[in-house]
């Protein structure tokens, strides 16, 4: 993914720093960076977004994105999600405001940077393959497991970590998900590319 491509994305999370919110870019722009890229006109953004953040996040964004405050408000209530988007190039943040699970707090713990590039030296948190591969098996249940673009992205995930994934870590969380027989779909060496 080039660096222009960050570009509005950076401009949402240059405000969360500033404001002193951890958050980490999950969705399809991780699995692009873990698995197979393809190519996305928004970005999922978690953060941990309290109500004392509002007005100056809103602030500081209105005049470059679309974006409703009293949704936000409600989001921050509910620790559901809102959308910001940026109106010279239409580009959407799907914005989720982190839930108070155990497995929330170890993703945003396990997010790390990742580097957009040197000059001048810039990076952003991305969701770990590990905990981008099992929300990814999460969304696919919940969409009733009929998503081809859903499990393509576990299986690009899989293939592209061969080796380096985090297995128990993986069937910890795998259980408690509903997900455990998701993920051993998705590691079983002999499947087919069809398999769904």
């Amino acid at each position: 993914m080039t660096p222009s491509l960050w570009a509005v994305p950076l401009q949402v999370t240059t405000v969360l720093e500033d404001l002193g919110v951890r958050h980490h870019v999950g969705g399809s722009f991780a699995s692009s960076i873990h698995g197979v890229p393809r190519q996305t006109q928004d970005l999922d953004l978690v953060a941990e977004l309290m109500p004392g953040h509002l007005a100056a996040f809103a602030a500081r964004l209105q005049a470059d994105f679309y974006l409703d405050e009293e949704a936000m408000r409600r989001a921050v209530e509910r620790r559901s999600h809102f959308n910001l988007i940026h109106h010279a190039t239409g580009f959407k943040v799907d914005l989720f405001v982190s839930g108070a699970s155990a497995f929330d707090r170890a993703e945003m713990e396990r997010a790390a940077p990742y580097p957009l590039g040197e000059d001048p030296p810039r990076s952003i948190r991305i969701k770990s393959a590990e905990d981008t591969l099992l929300r990814k098996l999460a969304w696919y249940r919940l969409g009733g497991e009929v998503s081809d673009r859903q499990w393509n992205d576990i299986l690009g995930i899989v293939r592209t970590q061969a080796g380096r994934l985090d297995l128990p870590y993986l069937l910890t969380w795998a259980t408690p998900l509903d997900v455990a027989d998701l993920l051993d779909r998705a590691l079983r060496p002999e499947r087919k590319d069809s398999d769904p």
